[in-house]
Order: C-alpha cells, then structure tokens, then sequence
C-alpha cells in the first residue's frame, strides 16, 4: 500500500512537472486566472468550510474561521493580483565599467521554479493550505497540497472543491495521515513549504534534503510578550487575552509567555482576566470559543498545567461563569495563568499551543531581553509600552521572526509585510513580495556585446601585460 502511494504521488509530481515545462514561458493571465479561480472557491463555499472546520474542532466559531481562514486568504489572493506584475519585472542590474559603455547588459528574471509542494497544519487548515498557495500560483507554479489528517473533513472538502475549480496538473490535494506526509515530505519537488511544529519541521527538513529540495518552513515556538512598565496594563491585558484565547491558544503565533514588572504582576494577570471575562462571560456553551482540537491534544496541556503545579506555580483559572469544566465533554479549557514559573516546568520549554499562559517577572527590562536572547529565537514578539527608547532597546537587542508593538499577532495580517520564523522558529518566509521572490528562481542574465571583451580585460592567453594591468586596475 505504501509503495502504491508513493507511485501515486510519483505519477502526480510528474503530471505536473510535465504541464509546466510544456506550458512555458507561460502568461501572466494564466497566473491570474488560477489565483481567481482559488478565490472563487473561498467565496463560492466558504461557509460549508467553516462548518467542516468547526465539525473537525468539535466547537469552533464559524464567525472567526470566516476571517481568519476565508475572507484573510482572499485578502491574500487580492494582494497578490494587485502586486505580482510588478513583482515579476526584470530587475536591470548594473556592470561593471567600461561594459555598460561597450553594450553589455545584466538583468535578474524572477521565473517560476515548477512544482511546489505545501504540507499544511490543523490550526487554520484553509488559510495555511490556500495562503501560500495564492504566492505560489503568482510567482507561476503548479502545486500539490497535503493538509493535515487532524482536520479529516475539511482536508475532504478542500480536496473535492479543489478538483472542480482546477485540472490535476495545476493544483492537487493529497489527503492520508503521517504515512503519506513522509512519502509527500520526500519527494523532488522544485520547492517544498511546510507549516507546523519545530520537531515536525527538522524531520520535513532532513527529507527534502535527500533531493536537494529548497525549503520554506513556518515553525513556532515560544513567543513572548514583554510589558514595559509604560504600558496601560488594562488594554495590553484585553488584547493579550484576545490573541491567546482566538482558536483556543491555537495559533503559532499566540502569546506564549508574560514578561512582566515585579511590582506589576497582579495587574498584568487583572488585564488579562478582565480581558477574558469582557470577551468570554462563558466558555463552555460558548460558539465565540474554540475546542482543542483532538483528546491527545487536551491531554498534553493539562499535562502541563498540572507539571507546574507540582513544580510549585500557583495556577489561576479564568473563569468568568464559574462553570464547571471538569464534568464537560466539550474540549473547552479556560485560560489557565501560570504564576511563579520555573525553567524546569514544561510549559517554559515547549511551544504550549493552547489556553496557558505562564507569567514571569523582571526587576529591569534587560532581564526580560536576556531570557529572550538565552532561548531558542522565537516566530513572533510583543512589546507593550509607550516608552520608544525601551521599545527599541527591546527590538534593538532581541531577534525574532516577526514584532507587534502594543498588540499581538497583527503583524503577520499586515499583507505587504513578509511573514516567516528565524532558526528555530522557521527558514524563509512568504507573503508580499519576499513571498513571490521566495516561490521564485533569481535567474541572473547577462548580455555580452559583439567587442571581445576577453581579450579587451586581458582574459584571453597568452596572458602578459595586460592581464597584469587587468589585475592591477581591479584591485585599484
């Protein structure tokens, strides 16, 4: 079964790979055509894909997969429509002189690279599966799409839908578990995306390097958010609480840490509860309010929660209907704060990926950066305060994938700023025009004049004087 899967895929690839060398060089029209018809199957059926999603969650609001996986991913395509002709353009390239004088010219085509494999997570199964697909069409690929088993009905849906608005040689979806991931995961693509978690990207990574496959990878990791002692802790707190508790803490980029002042703590976590309560006044029976996503997925983060308490944090649940979560059926967790962490918790030393929020305490601000700076380089950082020289010293001397000032996650909705980790927290990245770039080929042309430039440089043997002169004069 396994090798008749792999054959499969084999004879898909090269369907594909065959399609696109036949068809070059191919119009810009073509390109804006598939981007449209990927569009149109957002629009056309976007609600019966937020019912899939929401049936794949147990809960979900169908409200919030309409902008975050549906209208977002056409914001996507619509950028691209508008931008990709002038992303495309020959980029003209300076040479050095005297060649520009004798005729010759440089110039850098952004040419599509083929087919383009997108292994795509459970979180935001739409918008991680189609977002990077609108570049990947832009920039004058064809592509194979394997979504993840996690969200088993709209992987179906997505594949049935993606067979009427596109032919196999331009777009295919590839549905199976971890078995068909790996044999996906190993094939010779001309490029291969991978959205998911670090562990799961250094073994995606290792396959495509047996082909030589060039990657782009959005990981996670533990993004923090650090709050100066400028900030007003009353909003900061609602719109951390907005980020962490949107899909449940489900999302690469949730808040994954609180660095707060010492004497600031209490108000920080008061922020954040009253955030909750303000947005959430119940959860369990509440559609605004994600599930976890499977029971292995729920198990793992009460496993944390209840390593910290044996490790000695205190654990506050935001509850603000007082409802009673252990008899529920439901996969819904309150936002649980963590308080008086430890390094050796686990929840401070993997990704959490749900409602947990540990909180931890600073003296001075450069405590906050150093711990920042000691770990693993994160996807996203927060910085909130209206102190600019604090910002910037936070910004100046921290790495990250990406930054949002006073806010969470809205970075990576910014449609003409690229998205994508560093390290740990990804390679490459997509979005904008570092997106079409990254689903590109920099194909470099020069253009010799008639003149022997050769012998003019004092390339040509027998070298002499003028290659010695040649030599002199560059080095000048």
């Amino acid at each position: 079964m396994a090798d008749d899967k792999r054959d499969e895929l084999e004879q898909l690839l090269r369907l594909q790979r065959d399609a696109f060398t036949a068809s070059r060089p191919e119009s810009m029209a073509m390109r804006k055509d598939r981007i449209k018809r990927a569009m149109a199957l957002l629009k056309d059926h976007g609600e019966t894909l937020c019912q899939a999603m929401s049936a794949d969650f147990g809960s979900r609001s169908i409200e919030q997969s309409m902008i975050t996986d549906i209208a977002g991913t056409i914001g996507n395509g619509k950028n691209a429509l508008k931008n990709m002709d002038k992303w495309a353009k020959r980029e003209k390239r300076s040479v050095q002189f005297p060649l520009g004088l004798l005729g010759a010219k440089a110039e850098v085509r952004y040419e599509p690279k083929g087919v383009i494999g997108i292994l795509s997570p459970w979180n935001f199964p739409v918008n991680l599966a189609f977002a990077p697909l609108m570049q990947v069409l832009a920039a004058g690929n064809r592509a194979m799409i394997k979504p993840s088993e996690f969200t088993e009905r709209t992987s179906a849906l997505m594949a049935e839908l993606v067979e009427e608005y596109f032919t196999r040689d331009e777009v295919a979806i590839v549905t199976g578990g971890p078995e068909v991931a790996a044999t996906f995961s190993s094939l010779p693509f001309d490029h291969l995306v991978f959205t998911g978690s670090t562990e799961t990207g250094r073994r995606v990574m290792q396959s495509a390097a047996e082909n030589l496959v060039p990657v782009t990878l959005e990981l996670g990791g533990k993004s923090p958010v650090i709050m100066g002692r400028s900030a007003d802790f009353e909003k900061a707190g609602e719109r951390i609480a907005l980020g962490k508790m949107m899909n449940a803490g489900q999302i690469c980029l949730s808040p994954d840490y609180m660095y707060v002042p010492e004497d600031k703590q209490d108000e920080a976590v008061a922020g954040v509860s009253n955030g909750v309560a303000a947005m959430y006044p119940t959860l369990l029976e509440n559609d605004d309010y994600a599930s976890i996503v499977s029971d292995r997925h729920f198990d793992r983060l009460k496993g944390l929660v209840e390593d910290a308490r044996d490790k000695g944090a205190e654990v506050i649940e935001v509850n603000p209907g007082n409802e009673n979560f252990a008899s529920a059926n439901q996969r819904k967790m309150p936002l649980t704060i963590l308080k008086n962490v430890t390094d050796d918790m686990t929840a401070m030393q993997e990704e959490i990926f749900g409602p947990v929020l540990p909180v931890k305490t600073y003296k001075a601000i450069d405590q906050a950066v150093d711990y920042v700076n000691e770990h693993d380089r994160p996807l996203g950082l927060y910085y909130f305060g209206e102190d600019e020289d604090e910002r910037e010293r936070v910004l100046d001397r921290t790495i990250s994938g990406g930054v949002t000032t006073n806010d969470v996650i809205f970075h990576v909705s910014m449609e003409d700023l690229p998205f994508g980790g560093i390290g740990p927290s990804g390679i490459g990245s997509y979005h904008a025009v570092e997106g079409f770039r990254e689903f590109s080929h920099a194909r470099a042309v020069y253009h010799q004049p008639k003149i022997d430039v050769a012998k003019l440089a004092g390339f040509k043997p027998p070298y002499g004087k003028a290659t010695r002169k040649a030599a002199a004069n560059m080095m000048k």
